[in-house]
């Protein structure tokens, strides 16, 4: 196991221990008795920035704090304890703003006759991603009509990536985070229509705070996870290990359904490969992986072994691991006939090869990515 140290910063080993304590899932042993081994009875004000930096990045702030405020409390360290409890207000009331007007734009969605739910962002609760990402069937002319007029949204510049995969970003006034809303498709280059087609079939409504929303099942949350890390961004975030993990402790994952609908899109090899690369970190932590099923890890091409910490965040290696998942899912989709979906898939390295290209001459991949 490369994951400690493997260039792991100290902040992301405290995180993750903060987050991942021996025993999870098992009656784990309150946090604050592990204290001594956290390594953050001394930590400096700067290590601690550092820490709170990374959490954001991280999307675990909440998550994190509370802990990391209830060991501090216990040991009567009443300075370290201000440090987080107003780190955890400022990020408590960031999130509650944020919901408030989430739950507005929902409420406009439904007012209009349009079915519409959240992805990803309310996957990390009680923490919140820096933007909200809604999915909608209905057509962009409808929800643009809606964004501008009920919520005098602006329409953010939209990148080639964001035309292919059918979304756009609205930046609403008094709503520091963007607005992100996929029509129709799913994935980077909006190949997935399937998956997008039965998303809203297969939701169901959960409460969030003081507000009720539309979030997809469990098994359409982790592909959505598994296109953004394995096929899009090639990392991981310690929030998508924690979700996952409570997503899996809950026992509402039907793994047989996952997997049926995974090769059908093209991805089942993508999902394994993710459900054991977050096996593999919870196991080093927490003593204990993921309960998985063994057809899981057999069709899992890699694991945690080849995560590497790099410039914040875990990385997973693209040549020849990641392009090898991309290889299988365009192979299917050709297998199955689907030509348009098979041509937008084909665009990606194109893309990100752009992407690359923009990002070391103009230092961003703004506009292409």
């Amino acid at each position: 196991m490369k994951f400690s140290p493997f260039g792991s910063s100290e902040s992301l080993i405290i995180l993750s221990r903060l987050l991942l304590p021996p025993g999870r899932g098992d009656a784990p042993l309150p946090p604050w008795l592990v204290e001594l081994d956290l390594g953050i009875a001394e930590i400096s004000r700067e290590e601690f920035e550092d820490l709170l930096t990374l959490a954001h990045s991280h999307h675990v702030v909440m998550r994190g704090l509370e802990v990391f405020l209830e060991i501090m409390r216990r040991a009567g360290d009443n300075g370290r304890a201000e440090w987080a409890a107003t780190a955890f207000s400022s990020e408590r009331a960031r999130i509650e703003k944020a919901i408030s007007f989430l739950h507005a734009i929902c409420a406009a969605f439904q007012a209009g006759g349009y079915d519409v739910t959240v992805i990803k962002s309310l996957d990390h609760w009680p923490d919140l991603g820096s933007d909200l990402d809604l999915y909608t069937d209905a057509s962009s002319v409808d929800v643009l009509r809606l964004m501008t007029r009920s919520f005098e949204a602006q329409i953010a510049p939209r990148s080639w990536g964001d035309r292919l995969a059918r979304k756009w970003n609205f930046l609403i006034p008094g709503l520091p985070e963007a607005v992100e809303i996929h029509m129709g498709r799913l994935g980077q280059t909006g190949e997935q229509v399937a998956i997008a087609a039965s998303l809203a079939g297969r939701a169901g409504g959960a409460l969030f705070g003081n507000h009720m929303f539309r979030v997809p099942a469990a098994e359409d949350r982790l592909m959505i996870s598994a296109l953004q890390r394995m096929y899009r961004h090639f990392y991981f975030r310690l929030c998508d290990i924690v979700d996952t993990a409570t997503l899996s402790e809950t026992r509402v994952i039907d793994y047989e359904q996952l997997r049926s609908t995974a090769q059908v899109a093209g991805i089942w090899k993508g999902v394994a490969t993710y459900l054991a690369i977050v096996s593999d970190y919870m196991k080093h932590y927490c003593g204990k992986g993921l309960d998985l099923p063994p057809f899981v890890r057999v069709s899992a091409r890699f694991g945690g072994d080849d995560v590497v910490f790099s410039r914040g965040f875990l990385r997973i290696p693209i040549m020849p691991q990641s392009a090898k998942l991309y290889g299988a899912q365009l192979t299917t989709m050709l297998l199955n006939r689907e030509l348009r979906n098979s041509v937008r898939l084909s665009m990606l390295p194109c893309l990100a090869t752009a992407a690359a290209v923009g990002q070391k001459i103009t230092g961003s991949d703004k506009g292409i990515w």
